[in-house]
């Protein structure tokens, strides 16, 4: 049976005061967890019958069988998927010379958990290896935030930090991108193969303080050209292009990543 301090103790994860002092969060669902085991250290998973895997005992500190009812307890999820996982935090040292030579994102106070976990997502499958964030982006090891990544959130290092002073010491280094509805066409301009790329809050954009070190401003056109639109696209959505044109352009020229 499951314990009720044991109940407690994953609940408490739900708030993020919590899961930044217990270097703690909470991953659920077959797929996501799976992706997760090989990747990031397991303190503790809750499985039902129904769906443990013999395989799972090779990757946990701690597993317990527990029933529907024992797991609805500690879901974070309106459907409970059968399997929840506890895992430390990773933690990342900055190498500065692979973030001049490769590309990256930068993040300016996103706001939606569910925005953020998309861009993780793509991050992984563009092949972004980093992403910083304004320490009032939203945190990357929330329940609704995990669920979106799908399993990317192993693959990916998410930075939080001063963006002001991060990119005050890299911009003369490395080209430095932001997204506009006034900045050039994206599909027109050349792309490095390195840079940062920034994406702004859902509502306001980027932050004013951020501009002096931005070298090139972006934007995504709608088509037909000034034709009547939508007043902007969707912070994932729009990252999702950009970073596909970044990559399109060296796949067509053959330049190696």
């Amino acid at each position: 049976m499951l314990s009720k301090t044991k109940i407690k103790w994953i609940n408490s994860l739900e708030r993020k005061k919590n899961r930044d002092e217990k270097r703690l969060f909470v991953a659920e669902g077959t797929k996501i967890v799976s992706d997760l085991l090989p990747l990031l250290k397991c303190r503790f998973m809750g499985v039902e019958q129904s769906a443990f895997k013999d395989e799972y005992r090779n990757f946990s500190d701690e597993i317990e069988v527990i029933t529907p009812d024992e797991y609805k307890k500690i879901s974070f999820q309106k459907s409970p998927q059968g399997v929840l996982a506890v895992f430390e935090k990773p933690t990342f040292d900055i190498q500065y010379e692979e973030i001049t030579e490769n590309l990256n994102l930068a993040l300016d106070e996103i706001q939606d958990p569910g925005n953020l976990g998309t861009i993780i997502r793509l991050a992984d499958w563009f092949g972004i290896r980093d992403i910083f964030c304004s320490h009032h982006t939203a945190d990357a090891f929330s329940h609704k935030t995990v669920q979106a990544t799908m399993g990317a959130i192993g693959r990916v290092r998410v930075h939080y930090l001063d963006l002001k002073i991060f990119l005050k010491d890299l911009f003369e280094k490395m080209p430095v991108y932001g997204t506009f509805m006034d900045g050039k066409n994206v599909y027109h301009e050349n792309l490095s193969r390195n840079g940062i790329i920034i994406m702004g809050n859902e509502g306001s954009g980027i932050s004013d303080e951020l501009l002096p070190f931005i070298t090139q401003k972006l934007m995504i056109p709608s088509f037909p050209e000034n034709g009547k639109t939508s007043e902007s696209l969707n912070v994932g959505i729009a990252t999702a292009i950009i970073v596909s044109e970044f990559r399109r352009k060296f796949f067509k020229t053959g330049k190696k990543m």
